[in-house]
């Protein structure tokens, strides 16, 4: 049988994390200890009363039909969440919409509001899945850099003309993966402008906002005056609550953009598992417990990993926030290349730049899920190379 794929796949080529982890476990099987800072898996349980109410649930013979839109408890939850941590108001029935996981919500969006050939306005480098869901759609990407002089923030002053009047979706990530810049009300202010300016629909991935290491609060781009006029915000409990494995997240917002949402999600899927939505309720509605012992670990790890690089001479993008730290290292080999060089002499896992756009090479995304002392045996190894 002559088996071929759809001329779409060309367009998602194999991610490069496969053939790192084989090439780690290769060096592990040689003897080498290995110090995995590549996937940003939170390596913190979640709490014990998550853990609890989902034992219990999952014992109940009631918990397993279908959820279809979702449990109105879950909803609610994310209202009284949105309201205490950021004073966004939101409609329990309008303007929230579940998705299984964040990565599921930002593949299938651009499909619901780009057609072929509609241009969305994406940063470079970004998070994969951006340009998965853009491939989906048929859009055409433009790429927005992150630079040093801009605060890795996206210039929108820099985008042509023409290509502004064409936009049709604006995609941000704010603090980012993998460049953790961190938004300001002030640059949301600018967002919102530009957006109503040029009828431009805003999506702002909202997944690390309890990943910030100073101020009171995260920064939600829907509280922004006129925020919910132009767009939405998706967020996840992955990240913030240990709940990874769980697949949860979901988008609020404009309710006539949460409702085209909503109409695509209801020829995909038939909801998340009922006791998944009842304790990521719970996670929500103990947000400020749970979210500040982790928020104080990774503080930590943040510091040493920031600090310990910088002090081995390489160029760290400076960050408050977020779950990993973006470096440019002092060598003059591909950031490919030296991802394996580092595995194979230090055994540091790292993700090389260039998988997330052109303007990531001679750079490494390094995640902070290992403990400070492996961070600092990291640091001590990485400076250790020979190239």
């Amino acid at each position: 049988m002559n088996i071929q794929p759809s001329k779409k796949m060309s367009l998602f080529v194999p991610a490069i994390f496969g053939d790192l982890k084989k090439h780690a476990k290769l060096q592990e099987q040689k003897g080498t200890e290995l110090i995995d800072l590549s996937l940003g898996s939170p390596d913190i349980a979640p709490a014990e009363n998550l853990r609890q109410k989902m034992s219990e649930l999952t014992a109940l013979s009631s918990s397993y039909g279908y959820t279809l839109t979702g449990i109105q408890t879950f909803n609610e939850a994310v209202c009284r969440y949105y309201k205490r941590v950021n004073n966004v108001d939101l409609d329990p029935e309008t303007e929230v919409v579940q998705t299984i996981g964040s990565q599921e919500g930002l593949v299938h969006l651009p499909v619901a509001f780009c057609d072929p050939g509609d241009i969305v306005l994406t940063t470079n480098p970004a998070y994969v899945a951006y340009d998965a869901g853009i491939h989906l759609a048929g859009a055409t990407p433009y790429y927005m850099p992150l630079t040093k002089e801009n605060q890795y923030l996206p210039d929108l002053k820099a985008i042509p003309e023409d290509i502004r009047q064409k936009a049709k979706l604006l995609i941000l990530n704010l603090p980012g993966n993998p460049v953790p810049a961190m938004p300001s009300i002030a640059y949301f202010e600018e967002v919102v402008a530009f957006a109503k300016k040029y009828n431009i629909i805003v999506l702002h991935d909202a997944a690390y906002s309890e990943f910030y290491f100073k101020g009171d609060a995260p920064i939600s781009f829907l509280a922004t005056p006129g925020a919910k006029e132009v767009g939405l915000e998706i967020n996840s409990l992955s990240k913030s609550f240990s709940l990874a494995g769980t697949r949860i997240a979901y988008i609020v917002g404009n309710a006539e953009l949460v409702a085209i949402m909503k109409q695509l999600k209801s020829n995909l899927d038939f909801g998340i598992f009922e006791p998944i939505q009842q304790v990521a309720a719970l996670a929500l509605d103990n947000a400020e417990q749970v979210t500040s012992v982790l928020r104080e670990t990774f503080s930590v790890r943040h510091k040493t990993l920031m600090e310990g690089l910088t002090s081995i001479g390489w160029e760290v993008a400076p960050s408050d926030g977020g779950m990993f730290v973006w470096a440019k290292y002092p060598y003059d080999i591909t950031c490919i290349d030296f991802a394996y060089k580092a595995i194979e002499q230090t055994g540091v896992v790292m993700v090389p730049g260039t998988v997330f756009g052109t303007a990531g090479e001679g750079y490494m995304r390094l995640a902070l899920v290992q403990p400070v002392e492996q961070l600092q045996e990291a640091v001590k190894r990485l400076s250790t190379i020979k190239l």
